[in-house]
């Protein structure tokens, strides 16, 4: 381990981006509950219903198969892309979307309607943001302030003490000086797109659990399936900013359905 490893200061354009992927994961949730809960009188509860099955099914029960299925196949799996792919996608469109389902049937029973289910997938989606990229975030502007102050150094020094930890310290601190000020901006639109996919899974379970038609669940799981499936592998193929657009799009095209739907269903309000 060396002590006169030279670590480049965090370019302005960096922290800028940094912070501007910051706002748009944590503030467009909360921009849109308020929007959502103004313009349609959704409960708030659904926000926060959204959000507590997005952590048990996703964070929790997901995760416990990863390590179970990817603990025992080894590289089998990981080491190839387009199986990590077709499992990674399947995996989290059955557990998410199935979360979803149970939510809206046991939690929301009283208060299910589509203005509630669009509430549930800002939650849903919301909290995904706020766990995923903005702590990330996060994390990153306290890396680039701690290089830019000349702190660099003393985190290395107390990381030194276990190699690993050391080279694990060292790759996040240049990780962050060293990419490209517009990358850090792909974070915040992936944000985008994920959250106008999980507002409009959000209805399509919304519609399995209120007209008793299981298609639309499997239909939600299909299309969850089948973007994240195509992000990883094509992931290995494409620049990042051109699979940020296309996903971009493809969630948009998804949403613009779904409104669609939304805007021509004609039921009472809960």
């Amino acid at each position: 381990m060396s002590d006169q490893v030279m670590i480049p200061n965090v370019p302005m354009a960096s922290i800028i981006a940094i912070a501007v992927s910051l706002v748009v994961s944590v503030g467009l949730p909360i921009v849109l509950c308020i929007l959502v809960y103004r313009k349609t009188k959704a409960r708030i509860s659904g926000f926060f219903i959204g959000a507590a099955a997005f952590v048990l099914f996703a964070r929790v029960l997901e995760q416990i198969l990863h390590a179970l299925v990817l603990g025992a196949a080894g590289t089998a799996i990981t080491g190839n892309t387009w199986l990590y792919a077709l499992y990674g996608g399947l995996a989290a469109g059955i557990f998410e979307e199935t979360g979803r389902y149970l939510a809206m049937k046991l939690c929301m029973k009283k208060s299910l309607n589509k203005q509630n289910a669009i509430m549930y997938g800002v939650g849903h989606g919301g909290i995904e943001a706020i766990l995923l990229a903005g702590l990330a975030c996060v994390n990153n502007l306290v890396i680039a302030v701690m290089i830019n102050s000349g702190q660099a150094p003393m985190l290395l020094s107390v990381s030194g003490v276990n190699e690993s930890v050391y080279q694990q310290a060292l790759g996040q601190l240049m990780a962050v000086a060293t990419t490209p000020s517009w990358l850090f901006y792909m974070v915040g639109l992936e944000r985008i797109s994920a959250i106008i996919f999980h507002i409009s899974a959000s209805y399509l379970v919304y519609l399995a659990v209120s007209r008793k038609k299981p298609l639309y669940y499997l239909l939600a799981i299909l299309v969850h399936f089948l973007m994240d499936a195509a992000v990883v592998a094509a992931g290995r193929y494409l620049p990042v900013l051109l699979l940020e657009v296309l996903l971009l799009l493809g969630s948009a095209v998804f949403g613009f359905v779904i409104w669609r739907m939304y805007r021509k269903e004609q039921v009472p309000t809960a």
